[in-house]
């Protein structure tokens, strides 16, 4: 038998199919390269989009210019305009997070930088007359008059513009518009008077428009709040944008009185008041109040008072007594190192520079410490104020007693660090615990009375400053230690149901209820 070939199956009659034969009639009918290049139609220029529409077209070159040459000047413009794009960028978008800008804070938030503006370009303007130099620890008659002007606007505040504000209905925004637009009026009237008696009394009423526009803004911030973040956070939020836009206007400020002189500074402040009324103007309509307003009792309700009274609650009197132990504090660094070291130039017989230097330091120290504890509280959820309050006003305490164990200017310089810290952080924790514990009613009233309690506190502050002994660091801050003890444990007292002065205490701690939310 013979062998079998072993193969694929046959097909077609059982011919076997030629692999080759196949591969042939493949070649034999496919196109060459040549024909299928011939085959494929090419497509018209004239019928490309970019030949039938004309805006797509790339211009011909001028054959007249030549090429744009690459220079620095050029360079810096570009980037100044790019990194110029990402500022106002990220700008915009802090200042709509957390949907600020659907909830108004962001229209509030511009309100706010302006009267900060306003603020430091007053600052500025005035800083060489005798209204703020008296600050330099000069004079003592200087310093008294100093103390005296900054205690003179919340004797109006407390007793006379915040109940007036309480009663103010539908009319919030424009009240806040007339602080700014009365701020802008009265610098102008400076700029003519800058050498006469109508110094004081304009700068007088541009302080009292000032602290009752931060009192109106206090008061309509829970009305923008957004869902998302807490009122420490939104307080704290205000204030850092604040405090930017002032470090921005006092920079111009301080441009326009050295090529100007102080009438440029108050042409440059009346400018700011105008634009900021305009952006009062601006804020949503529902942050204006309501009718069936009632003042607030702060510190606390008094037994068989005045029917309609609002008592204060406890985490009020709590975050009060706390803030005023720091303020006590900040009172007291503010003259005291002054006169310390203005009594150690004249016995050193050394230049009087290195007085406004160290004064100096201690006042950036002081910056830095405020818009550090600003910018904590805007990043930080504070569902519990009460014991940042207390873990601030323990801090005062220990900053001024390791100043007086380690006495000197870099001591100085550290406790003036952590005193505007505590004082940034727990002036945020106060507006949001009256925010949350007081009815939108009797809100503007408490906030008069509270600033005029910090500010009394300061001014003790800068009291004991003025009457202790400036030989040395030590005493000083030793007397400042102990009476920010007291306050400190006024407020720990408070909180337990206690007092250590009879009648300063919480006679009544009601709880917040939702009406009052």
């Amino acid at each position: 038998m013979g062998a079998k070939t072993v193969g694929p199956p046959a097909h077609n009659g059982g011919m076997a199919p030629n692999p080759f034969r196949r591969r042939r009639a493949r070649a034999a009918g496919s196109p060459s390269a040549e024909q299928r290049t011939e085959r494929v139609p090419r497509p018209d220029p004239s019928t490309t989009p970019i030949a039938s529409d004309p805006t797509l077209r790339e211009p011909a070159p001028d054959p007249s210019s030549g090429p744009r040459k690459l220079t620095v000047t050029r360079v810096a413009v570009h980037r100044t305009r790019e990194l110029t794009g990402r500022a106002v960028g990220l700008f915009r978008r802090a200042a709509t997070a957390d949907g600020a800008d659907g909830s108004g804070l962001t229209a509030l938030t511009y309100a706010t930088m302006f009267t900060y503006a306003l603020d430091a370009a007053v600052a500025v303007a005035l800083a060489n007359t005798l209204f703020f130099a008296a600050a330099t620890a000069e004079s003592t008659a200087n310093v008294a008059l100093y103390l005296a002007i900054t205690v003179a606007p919340f004797a109006l505040v407390a007793p006379v513009i915040g109940p007036m504000l309480d009663r103010l209905q539908r009319g919030r925004r424009i009240a806040m518009a007339v602080s700014c637009a009365g701020r802008a009026v009265l610098a102008v009237v400076l700029v003519f008077h800058l050498d006469t008696w109508v110094l004081y009394p304009a700068a007088l009423g541009i302080l009292v428009l000032s602290k009752s526009f931060l009192v109106l803004k206090a008061a309509v911030t829970p009305r923008v709040l957004p869902s998302s973040i807490t009122l420490a956070t939104t307080n704290s939020r205000l204030t850092t944008f604040g405090m930017a836009a002032g470090g921005v206007a006092g920079a111009v400020a301080a441009g326009a009185a050295w090529a100007f002189g102080s009438p440029g500074a108050l042409w440059w402040t009346a400018a700011l008041g105008v634009a900021g009324a305009v952006l009062c103007l601006r804020i949503p309509r529902w942050v204006e109040s309501t009718a069936g307003e009632v003042p607030a009792a702060v510190p606390a309700a008094r037994p068989g008072a005045r029917r309609g009274k609002v008592p204060a609650t406890r985490s009020v009197l709590v975050a009060l007594w706390g803030t005023g132990a720091v303020r006590v504090l900040t009172g007291f660094l503010t003259l005291f190192v002054a006169f310390v070291v203005k009594a150690g130039t004249e016995q050193a017989g050394g230049d009087p520079t290195r007085q406004v230097l160290v004064i100096g330091v201690v006042g950036a120290a002081a910056g830095a410490g405020l818009f550090l504890g600003n910018a904590i509280g805007a990043r930080s959820r504070f569902d519990r104020v009460e014991p940042v309050v207390l873990t601030a006003a323990g801090a005062a305490v220990l900053a001024a007693a390791g100043a007086a164990l380690l006495p000197g200017v870099p001591a100085a310089v550290v406790v003036a660090l952590i005193a505007s810290t505590a004082s940034a952080l727990a002036k945020v924790c106060l507006d949001a615990v009256i925010q949350r514990d007081l009815p939108e009613h009797a809100r503007a009233s408490a906030f008069g009375r509270s600033e005029t309690v910090l500010q009394l506190a300061w001014v003790l502050g800068g009291a004991i400053g003025v009457l202790a002994p400036h030989d040395t660091f030590r005493t000083g801050f030793l007397i400042a230690a102990g009476v920010i003890a007291v306050f400190a444990l006024q407020s720990v007292m408070v909180r337990r149901g206690g007092t250590l002065v009879p009648g300063l205490g919480a006679r009544t701690a009601p709880q917040p209820t939702a009406a009052m939310h």
